[in-house]
């Protein structure tokens, strides 16, 4: 016999309700339900953790935002253990950094290298528009701009954290699961729950930037560019006066 109306809607209402009644069952459940376990570990044993893992990865793409001496920076960098590529931007000004091993070179426009008015400054900007300058090790703007390409430095700044640590939320960081180690005074990072505990946010205290980290161990091209692209910065255009770059580079995510 078919049901009448009512007992068909009565079906149809069971139907369509029981997936959200085991939804919010589910919600109530254990977070750490599927995961790697590290949510349920103490605040020090998940930080050794992130940084035997960080540290042991070949490679890793770091991008987002540093705030230093009030000005914003925000970098894209790959960072390999022999060096990195990448590009920062700070006040409207973008630098291309190139490090393969000791050697560092530094791709800007004009512009980035001053707006003096002599016409040797100039020339001399105008020489290094758009070609890797290979900066030599004792120059002030190697020790400036080289701890961008330098993957054990920027990762040790991701665990700068103030105050007392301690075990946060369980949230996500691009659709991945994650428990945050915060810092009882500021700062924050998001540990991977799946797979390997990867570090895959760092939020800096007193909103000074929040760099993300991707494609760990993933590999990348790492190679010197072209001669032809390259401008020696301590003999080709050391005949004529050399602009300083305008822009400062901060210490890479440290507080």
């Amino acid at each position: 016999m078919n049901p009448g109306p009512r007992t068909a809607a009565a079906v149809l209402a069971g139907l369509v309700s029981a997936p959200l009644l085991t939804g919010c069952l589910g919600l109530g459940g254990d977070p750490d339900s599927g995961t790697n376990g590290v949510g349920k570990l103490p605040a020090q044993t998940i930080e050794q953790k992130a940084s035997s893992a960080a540290g042991s990865a070949t490679a890793v793409r770091l991008t987002g935002t540093v705030v230093s001496g009030g000005q914003t920076y925000r970098l894209d960098m790959r960072l390999r253990a022999d060096g990195g590529v990448g590009e920062v931007t700070t006040k409207g000004d973008t630098f291309q950094l190139l490090r393969v091993g000791d050697d560092l070179y530094l791709k800007a426009s004009a512009d980035f290298y001053g707006d003096g008015d002599s016409k040797d400054s100039q020339a001399a900007a105008a020489k290094l528009n758009g070609k890797y300058v290979k900066v030599p090790p004792g120059d002030p703007a190697y020790q400036q701009f080289s701890g961008f390409t330098d993957k054990k430095v920027l990762l040790a700044g991701l665990f700068v954290l103030d105050g007392a640590l301690q075990v946060g939320d369980h949230r996500k960081v691009g659709g991945t699961k994650t428990i945050e180690l915060a810092g009882s005074k500021g700062g924050s990072l998001d540990v991977s729950l799946k797979g390997t505990p990867y570090p895959l946010r760092y939020q800096r205290a007193g909103n000074a930037g929040t760099l993300t980290l991707t494609d760990w161990g993933q590999d990348f091209t790492l190679a010197a560019p072209p001669k032809s692209q390259v401008v020696d910065y301590g003999k080709t255009v050391g005949t004529s006066p050399t602009p300083s770059p305008t822009t400062s580079a901060p210490a890479p995510a440290k507080k």
